[in-house]
Formats: structure tokens, sequence, C-alpha cells
């Protein structure tokens, strides 16, 4: 298996284009009848999911269609994974009659069987090695093997096995699963917690946007972090199982993931905890923003983020490892990374109890650097910024809502300050920030001043 073939049913006879000058063809109305398609190179890969995505370039009629269908061929074998490298021929049929028959012919060079490799990862104010090893196109159909181990700078380790496979040939609808541990420390809170469970998620798009639909299982066994974590951490520790099915879908129309000019993102994810296990609750949470480009490459950016939770049963409490938290450099600035909202009396510095609903907005203004150095290279990786959030986090007593949303509005948290933000690749920022906290709760920490962030998420 070397060589695919796919060849026209019949010939057809096309009226030859109107004779004109080099600088007058309407490549748009040219004629053209596509004989046959070859794609060389081919070794593992199949033959049938080749021939679904060359069929269409055998319709084509006109020669802009012929070439326009030709680049979308070999965007969607790059996007599923068949081929490292795709090269596009396209000449005229030597066997045939008609001056108007072409043949396109596809050079193809298939990923090694396996690879791996050492990279950093980049969390929310961590980073990590990690080592993995992938399997490409492992069964010819754009099938994906990963295997990663990760150690982190926080005492953070973990591993996973994954395996993906587009369905139908479609690398928009992609259907993953595996296994994985991980093994995390909070500090914030007091513990530490190691996680063992398997995941099977289905990714396919709408005409709105993007939805992911994932069902989770997994072993938690949380632990105290030192002898000072506080009682009402402690009383949670031990073991819990939960099963979960979360929804998430993203509409995301901004020209960049990182520092957006213009463009608005929705983000809404829906959890129910509760298919099994001892662990039940319902979360839902929506983030919402909206760029806008102004003079002088000036860019105004406004975010809303929120979510709430409750318990399946009135008697049962929300875990601390399932709870919200808010406060950090890269979402509520001004605040120790999860500062904000209630915190443990019987521990020295307080430990971050976290809460059942939250809510955070920001206005930014990113302008490019002062007198634009290095304009049109390393310069426009850097923006300076302006920037106002605030937020609050709480509980919600469901029996006196108003009562209660009356409490997350009055009891605001918000900051504001100016920094230089650093795009890192298009997945990560990072952030350098002086900032002034406005408005403060008592057990609350504060970072006032610099403050430093790097990370993928942001508000």
């Amino acid at each position: 298996m070397g060589t695919v073939y796919a060849k026209a049913p019949e010939p057809a006879t096309v009226n030859n284009p109107p004779q004109e000058g080099p600088d007058d063809i309407d490549f748009e109305h040219i004629p053209v009848k596509v004989e046959r398609v070859v794609v060389e190179g081919v070794g593992r890969t199949k033959d049938d999911v080749i021939i679904k995505e060359v069929r269409p370039l055998l319709k084509a009629e006109t020669f802009q269609e012929m070439v326009q269908k030709s680049h979308e061929v070999k965007q969607r074998m790059e996007k599923l994974g068949l081929f490292k490298r795709v090269g596009i021929f396209i000449d005229t049929a030597k066997d045939s009659a008609n001056k108007d028959s072409y043949e396109i012919t596809f050079e193809v060079r298939e990923f090694r069987p396996i690879s791996g490799g050492m990279n950093t990862l980049i969390g929310n104010n961590d980073a990590s090695l990690l080592f993995g090893v992938k399997l490409p196109n492992v069964l010819g159909r754009g099938e994906k093997v990963n295997g990663e181990y990760t150690h982190g700078t926080k005492q953070t380790r973990g591993y996973s096995v994954m395996m993906s496979k587009p369905l139908n040939a479609n690398p928009e609808i992609l259907l993953s699963g595996g296994i994985y541990q991980f093994h995390g420390s909070y500090p914030w809170s007091g513990y530490k917690e190691t996680d063992r469970g398997l995941d099977i998620d289905l990714t396919f798009p709408s005409v709105l946007g993007m939805h992911s639909l994932r069902w989770d299982g997994v072993w938690r066994d949380l632990r105290s972090l030192s002898r000072t974590t506080s009682f009402a951490v402690r009383e949670q520790a031990g073991h819990s199982l939960k099963s979960s099915l979360k929804h998430v879908f993203v509409r995301d129309m901004r020209d960049d993931g990182i520092l957006p000019s213009s463009g608005s993102l929705l983000r809404l994810t829906q959890e129910y905890a509760g298919l099994g296990g001892n662990v039940e609750f319902s979360k839902q949470e929506l983030e919402l923003q909206f760029n806008k480009s102004l003079f002088w490459d000036t860019v105004v950016q406004l975010s809303l983020a929120g979510g709430v939770m409750r318990p399946l049963h009135k008697k049962d409490d929300i875990r601390i490892n399932d709870r919200f938290f808010l406060g950090g450099p890269l979402t509520l600035r001004g605040f120790s990374l999860k500062g904000v909202g209630p915190h443990s009396d019987d521990h020295p510095a307080g430990n971050a109890l976290g809460a059942e609903a939250y809510w955070m907005c920001a206005a930014h203004i990113y302008t490019p650097l002062p007198f634009r150095p290095g304009k049109g290279g390393f310069g426009d990786l850097f923006r300076t910024h302006f920037f106002v959030n605030g937020g609050n986090l709480g509980n919600i007593n469901f029996n006196d809502l108003q009562g209660s949303l009356k409490d997350m509005g009055n009891d605001i948290r918000w900051a504001c300050g100016w920094g230089i933000v650093l795009r890192m690749g298009r997945v990560a920022r990072m952030e350098l920030n002086y900032v002034v906290p406005m408005a403060v709760k008592q057990g609350d920490s504060v970072n006032p001043g610099l403050q430093f962030g790097i990370g993928l998420s942001f508000l």
C-alpha cells in the first residue's frame, strides 16, 4: 500500500475556454475535469479514509474550485493526523484526449510510528516537566495514543494514557478516553490530593459553536498537607468516589485567544455529579468576553464570569475539592491565589474553604509598548494594560435566594492597576502588574504592589 488512486467514473466533454491574455485569465470560469487523483507515500494509512477525503476533487468543475478543494483536502488530512506533510501537484492528464482534463498528485509523508520528548508545561503560576510518548495514526484512520508523565514545581506529579479517534473521518468530531493519576498540593487550603480515574470525551461542532460532552469517574484521596491544617479541612480528609457528566459549550469569535483585538467569547459549563459514588452536586458556570479595537492599536476588553453549585440533597455538604475559589494574579488581581472568601479561623494564615457561588468582572485597556520598540517582531508579543477587576465569593441559601444574591452584590472586592502582558505562544500569557486593592473584606488574603502571574486561564 504505497499509492492510492481515485479516478473519475466516466469521461466528460468540456468546452474549451476562450483564449485570453495572461493578465485576463478568469480561473473561476475555466472548466476542468479531474480525471485522476494519486496519493503517493502511503504506508499504514488505510485506503478507505484517503478515498473518502479525495473523492470531492472529482466533482470540481472550474480551475479555481479544483485548487480550492485540493487545499481543503490537504488541510483535512493534516487535521486528521494522517500525515506529517502533504504536497500538492496539479498537471494535465497525459493519457486523456481532452486538454481540460487534469491529474492531481498528493505527495505525503507519514508520521513516525512512535515519537517522544520532553517539554515544559505551563499551568496557573506553576511549571512542570512533561515526558511524553506519542503513537500517531496508530490504526491507520487518524487514531492517536498519548502517554505522558508530568512533574511540577509545586509537588505536583501525574501520568495519563489517552487515545483519541476522529469519527467518520471528520477531524472536528473526536472521541477520546483514557486513564490517569494525578497528585497535587493545595497550600492555600492546607490539603493534598491524589486522583485516579478514567474519562470518555466526545467533542463535536454545531451551528453556534463547539461542544464537549465528558464522563469522568475518579477515586480521590484527600489528606492534610501539614500538622497546622485547620479542622474544617481535616474533617473532609479521606476517600471519595465521583462519577460526573460535564457539558462544555464554547463559541469563540476572537481573532486571538491570548491578546485579542476584536471578537467575543462565550463559554458555558454544566456538570452533574451523582451517577454513582458518594459525591452528588450540580454546577453551572458562565464566561463572557468582548473585545473592541480603537485608535492607535488600543483595545478595550470587558469580561464577566460566574458560577453556582448546589448539593443534590439538602443534608449533604459540597466537599472542599469541588467548591469555587477566587483570587489570583490572572483573575481577581490584587489578592493572593485563592485568597478571597471564607477562611478557617483555627489556622494562623487561615485555610481557604471555598464557596458555592462566585462572580467576577474585569475591564482592560491594552496598548502597545511606549515608543513601539521591536514593532513588527519581538515587541508585538508585549502589551501594556490598565485594568479594574472585582468580584465576590460566597454560599447561596436557596431558601432565601433574594437575600443571598443581595449579599453577593454588597460585599464586593475590587482592585485596579497597570502592568505588562507577554504572550507565550498561543496558549499562555505572563503578567507583571502593580495592583492597588480598593475594597477588602475581613479574612481575605491581599497581595498589593507588584504581582506576577503566568498561566492559561485569565480574566
